[in-house]
């Protein structure tokens, strides 16, 4: 390990799977006939389908975990592409470290979980698992958010409207337009970060408010609360697709519950898919399991279903089979971006 140099470590790129050229509708529909986490995947393709084909349906994908650098990117730039979901509740390392990064022209690299750190440290080298990447090129993601911000005047917005910002450089800078970011901007397809401090966009953003006190933008996290519970309102049902768990999960699920605070009788989820590998019984929220929130009104259990796998697995696996379905041809986009654009414009326009 000591011998090899960072040119040596960084020289395999991770490849993002293509649900389009594999068709997994054969191993799904055999996984039904089996038992333990087999059929809960084929119950949650069911349960994905059912979202799709309920024309009333509006999806939320929620995304925790490092996915991207793991080579699911492609799965989640399809979903969007053909119209399998309507807004994106992320982890901000999801959207600015890895799919911003890439979009800038950089990559994660095949690795391995069998190395001197210290000497990764050395050579520039973060590790993921199994997946490096360049320290220096994270730095100039962090930049590329800075000069962002400062093309913008001083005002608060939502991560969405942030992220939105970020669409609009890779559509004029970027190297690689391939990109969930840019995808979404293209569609109008919102993304929220309600923890978008906790990436690269934090150390940006840091930079940009120490270079320009008081004369900065500014992320408000409850504006971005109340633009994802302005989706809710506003359609007629809910299903909601998550990977991993954390502050995605909780802050999809908690729309029902901030509906009902701003006066309004707001349904629960009614349909509800969720892939993890946490554990239930420490009380945290990415192990809890959807029927518990039932408990807290905010999740139906007609149609829900837990898989207890691995994200890379399980993942590809349900929209590959989904997608080969054909379900969403029928569906129509939502545009929720510009729609909540509208909103922001009108409220100004009464004050």
């Amino acid at each position: 390990m000591n011998k090899n140099t960072n040119k040596q470590l960084l020289n395999e790129e991770i490849r993002h799977i293509d649900i389009k050229t594999l068709d997994m509708r054969g191993i799904v529909k055999a996984m039904g006939h089996m038992a333990f986490t087999s059929r809960d995947v084929f119950r949650a393709t069911e349960h994905f389908e059912s979202m799709l084909m309920d024309k009333d349906c509006t999806i939320l994908l929620g995304l925790a975990g490092s996915l991207i650098s793991a080579g699911l990117k492609q799965v989640i730039i399809d979903m969007v592409e053909y119209n399998m979901v309507d807004a994106i509740v992320s982890t901000g390392a999801n959207i600015v470290d890895q799919d911003f990064f890439e979009a800038i022209g950089f990559k994660h690299y095949i690795g391995s979980k069998h190395v001197d750190d210290n000497h990764l440290r050395q050579l520039g080298i973060d590790r993921i698992y199994d997946t490096f990447i360049n320290e220096e090129e994270l730095k100039v993601c962090d930049r590329t958010i800075t000069e962002i911000a400062e093309s913008l005047a001083p005002r608060t917005l939502s991560s969405r409207e942030f992220i939105d910002e970020m669409g609009l450089w890779i559509e004029q800078n970027g190297k690689d337009r391939n990109s969930i970011v840019h995808t979404c901007y293209r569609k109008r397809v919102p993304i929220f970060c309600p923890a978008f401090s906790d990436s690269s966009a934090g150390f940006g953003l840091v930079l940009h408010q120490w270079n320009s006190p008081g004369n900065t933008v500014h992320i408000d996290s409850v504006r971005d609360f109340l633009e994802l519970t302005k989706i809710k309102l506003d359609a007629h049902s809910t299903g909601i697709f998550i990977v991993g768990g954390g502050v995605p999960k909780n802050f999809i699920q908690d729309t029902v519950v901030a509906g009902e605070v701003l006066g309004f009788k707001t349904p629960m989820h009614k349909y509800a898919v969720q892939i993890t590998v946490a554990d239930e019984r420490d009380g945290g929220l990415s192990g809890s399991t959807l029927k518990e929130a039932c408990s807290w009104g905010k999740v139906d259990t007609t149609f829900e279903q837990m898989v207890y796998s691995e994200a890379t697995l399980a993942f590809p696996l349900i929209v590959s089979a989904a997608y080969h379905d054909g379900a969403w041809k029928s569906r129509t986009e939502r545009q929720y971006s510009a729609r909540l654009d509208e909103w922001h414009d009108s409220r100004r326009a009464h004050r």
